[in-house]
Order: structure tokens, then sequence, then C-alpha cells
């Protein structure tokens, strides 16, 4: 698990590296991408975060960890902020 405050672009987690990587990707922020932390917000606070991104990086998600994420598994909270996001993965990945 990464550390609240910690970059997790640069944090030991291959997780949060991959969905740090996603976020990137899928959103296209670029260098913004570097300085997300646990604690930064996605929901609100990206304007690039909308329903289409999320669905993409879902997929993403799936195919890179091949997991399956069923819609009644995520929420508005899922995605509230970067370690939100991250630790539902990692709940998935197992």
């Amino acid at each position: 698990m990464t550390t609240p405050g910690a970059p997790l672009g640069t944090a030991p987690s291959p997780t949060a590296g991959i969905v740090i990587a996603l976020l990137r990707e899928t959103l296209q922020i670029g260098e913004r991408a570097d300085g997300l932390t646990a604690e930064s917000c996605l929901l609100g606070a990206i304007p690039e975060l909308d329903s289409m991104a999320i669905a993409a990086l879902l997929m993403g998600l799936e195919d890179r960890l091949r997991i399956v994420i069923e819609d009644g598994e995520i929420s508005a909270a899922t995605f509230e902020t970067v370690g939100t996001l991250c630790r539902f993965v990692e709940e998935k990945v197992g």
C-alpha cells in the first residue's frame, strides 16, 4: 500500500504504478500525473475524468491486471482519491 502524501509515481507498489500510468494515458494529463499522491482528489478535481474516461480506465485496469470489475463493485467513492482507487485495485488483485 502507498504512504499518504507520497507521490504514487515513485512508490514501490506495482499497482500504484499501473494506476498512475493508466490515469496519465487515459486522461492524457502528461506531467500532471507526476504530482499525484494518495490524497489527490479525482472526481470533481480532474476535469478529464468524465464517465467515458472512467469506463476506459476500468477497461485498462481489467486488461493490464487480468481482473474483472463488475458494475456493482464501483461507486463514486472508488474514484474519490487516487488512494481509494489504488486500494480498490489492490483488493481486486488480491
